[in-house]
This record gives structure tokens, C-alpha cells and sequence, in this order.
């Protein structure tokens, strides 16, 4: 049984793909030209023509559909003359050559560079002369670099107005550049008016750009490096310490008269405080004296021995209070006064010019056993004037 089902399969012949594949295709070709002599009107040249001309008709029609993405705009120009400038979004022309469209990104930040290359940002020695180095008011050179940033704000202006936009802005700005850079020192360049130099370079430059109606509008302007020439760098580097040396006495100066002149100011005012209270101290005190002696005057007027024997007395009790006094005897009819001599305070153990006081010299012969002068009490006694 095997042997058999092995001598059947052995005589199965293998298909011919290309016998087949010929039989499909007469069997098509039989079939298409059954209906090709079905129909032959349907075939004529004319309608063909038609037929194929309404097919290039659409495909010429549809070849006018275009997009314009978001922050560009679309500028329509019909026989190279403009016709409309169409916004964000699918829009349809007359296809060429009738119209054309030229997309243009209106929010594209744009760069141009004055006074060097890309490359010059790391190497220095990429400058460009030509365009970098300027001469300052003070007749000095120094190079300058700068860069303007832009974007356009009218597509049409920007293509039909100028033949080459960046090339026109390059320019303008570097006359600018030098116009305000040849009006200025060249210290002032270097330090503080930077701000003010690149604030006058953008306003002028935006000013001419509007002035030929390019279409662009200066976004901001960035003064990259400003310095003198190479070759002079270190003579530069050698004034900018000096000044700076003279910029930080200055300030040293300054900090040491903030320091001293407000105490200085202090004492001076003190100083016057002081005259003025020993001003009024002593025409308050004058003046009480004279009100003193006008109310004396009035005690006097009234009964003049009294006052006199107490302005008498007043005054040797202030006469007598800072003395060394002993002792004090009176008696109705002579009243005695006893102060110590040199003596006394020897024997205590104490100077006279150790006291507060100077006392009075007095001889030997008229002190009395005791050390103590004897001083009568006429001595004392007021002069009395008649009354």
C-alpha cells in the first residue's frame, strides 16, 4: 500500500505559474475587448480629450489650495504684483502662473552681527576690522561689537520695498553704530553709558528701517564687547586700575570725612550749647542781682541803719564761713573773736595751705598764750555814717 500511495503522488505533476498567469490574462483580454466593441462611443478621441483635460483641470485647480501655519502670513502676488496677504490657516489661489503665494514668518526672531562672526565669540582674533573698529569723540579707536535682533511686522513691505532686507539693516546699523560712538568719549562708552548708547543705536536704526518701509521691526539691540584695539590692551588694563585706584581713595576719603565731620559738627555744637548756657546763666544771674540790690535799695530807703548793720552782717558771715574758726566769745560790752594761728594747725598735725582758705598773717606778739589772736570787737564794729 505504501509502495502505491508513493508511485501516485510521483506522477502529480507540479502547476506552471506561467501557464496560468497567460490563461488569466487572455481571459481578460477577452473580456475587455468584449466591451471595448460593447461600447466603442464611449471611446472616441473627443471625449477621451475631454476627459483628460477635466482631470488636469482639477489637478490645476486643487494645486492652488495651501496652508499657512500659525505666525506666518501669506503674500499673493497676481503677475508678480501684490495682491492680498492672507492669515494662518488653509486658502486657496488662482494656481500658476497666474498667482503666486510666498509664505513669510512674521514671529520668527531674527539675528544680525556687526563687528564679528560666530566664530569670534570664542576666538577674539575673528574680529572683523572693517567693521568692529570705530573712532570715539576723543579721537580714540576702540572695537565694538554689536548685535540686533528683528522680526518682521509687515510681510509685504518686507518683500516688495527692499531687495535684501539683512544686508540693508546690516549697513544702517553700522552707520548708526559709528555716528553715536563718534559722538561719545571713549570712557563713556566703556562704563556707564552703555545703556544709554545701545537705547539711541536701537532708536535710530528702527527710525531708518521705518523710514524705508522694510518692514522690520528691532526687536533689541546687544552691545556684545566694547574695548580698545589689542594691541593697546595693556596700557588700557594699566588706566582702568588707576582709575580704579582713584575711584576707591575717593571713597575712602569720603567715608573718613563722614566719619569726622559729624562728630566734628557734634563738638562745634556742644561747644555753642555750652556759651549759650553760660550766656544765660550769667544774665540770669545778673539779673537777679540787680533785682537784689533795687529790692535793697527799697529796705535801705526805708530804714538805712538796719539794712546797713545786716548787709554788714551778711557779708562777714560770708566772709568768715569757709575760715578755720575756734571759738566765738562776746559779751555785752566786748565781744571777743578767737581764730586759729599757724601754730595750732602745726600742732594738730595740719598746714594752713592745707585748708580751703588762706588765712590772714599774723604776728606772734599778738596771739595770746593759747595760740589765739585776740581781736577786740571795735574792730569789727561798722563804721557809722551820720543820719
Amino acid at each position: 500500500m505504501s509502495s502505491e500511495k508513493h508511485n501516485t503522488s510521483k506522477q502529480t505533476p507540479q502547476p506552471d505559474w506561467r501557464l496560468e498567469i497567460d490563461k488569466y490574462w487572455k481571459q481578460v483580454s477577452e473580456k475587455t475587448g468584449d466591451f471595448f466593441n460593447g461600447h466603442k462611443s464611449m471611446f472616441s478621441a473627443g471625449k477621451v480629450a475631454s476627459a483628460v483635460g477635466g482631470t488636469l483641470a482639477v489637478v490645476w485647480l486643487a494645486s492652488g489650495f495651501y496652508i499657512v501655519d500659525q505666525g506666518n502670513r501669506g503674500v499673493v502676488t497676481r503677475f508678480g504684483a501684490y495682491s492680498e496677504t492672507t492669515m494662518p490657516g488653509p486658502n486657496w489661489h488662482i494656481p500658476v502662473p497666474f498667482e503666486n503665494v510666498a509664505i513669510v514668518n512674521v514671529e520668527q526672531q531674527r539675528f544680525i552681527e556687526v563687528g564679528y562672526t560666530d566664530s569670534s565669540r570664542i576666538n577674539k582674533s575673528s574680529l572683523i576690522p572693517q567693521e568692529s573698529l570705530m573712532l570715539t569723540a576723543d579721537e580714540n579707536i576702540i572695537a565694538v561689537r554689536l548685535a540686533v535682533q528683528y522680526q518682521i511686522n509687515n510681510a509685504r513691505d518686507y518683500l516688495f520695498n527692499v531687495k535684501n532686507n539683512e544686508n540693508t539693516l546690516k549697513q544702517l546699523t553700522e552707520s548708526v553704530e559709528r555716528a553715536v560712538i563718534g559722538r561719545n568719549s571713549m570712557d563713556f562708552v566703556l562704563t556707564e553709558g552703555r545703556s544709554q548708547i545701545v537705547a539711541e543705536i536701537k532708536e535710530q536704526i528702527q527710525a531708518g528701517m521705518d523710514e524705508y518701509k522694510t518692514g522690520i521691526s528691532i526687536a533689541s539691540v546687544n552691545l556684545q564687547d566694547a574695548q580698545p584695539p589689542e594691541e593697546v590692551q595693556g596700557a588700557f588694563e594699566d588706566a582702568i586700575r588707576a582709575r580704579e585706584d582713584k575711584q576707591r581713595l575717593i571713597n575712602e576719603a569720603e567715608a573718613y570725612a563722614n566719619e569726622v565731620i559729624p562728630k566734628a559738627r557734634g563738638a562745634a555744637s556742644r561747644i555753642i550749647q555750652e556759651a549759650e548756657a553760660y550766656e544765660a546763666e550769667k544774665i540770669a544771674k545778673a539779673k537777679g542781682e540787680t533785682e537784689r540790690f533795687d529790692q535793697l535799695l527799697v529796705e535801705y530807703e526805708k530804714s538805712p541803719a538796719i539794712t546797713r548793720k545786716r548787709l554788714y552782717l551778711e557779708a562777714k558771715e560770708k566772709l568768715y564761713s569757709n575760715t578755720n574758726k575756734v571759738m566765738l566769745e562776746a559779751d555785752q560790752t566786748n565781744p571777743m573773736l578767737y581764730m586759729p594761728m599757724p601754730q595750732t594747725f602745726q600742732q594738730h598735725g595740719s598746714s594752713p595751705a592745707a585748708s580751703n582758705d588762706a588765712e590772714p598773717t599774723v604776728e606772734p606778739h599778738n596771739a595770746d598764750k593759747n595760740g589765739m589772736r585776740k581781736i577786740s570787737g571795735n574792730e569789727l564794729r561798722p563804721s557809722r555814717s551820720k543820719q
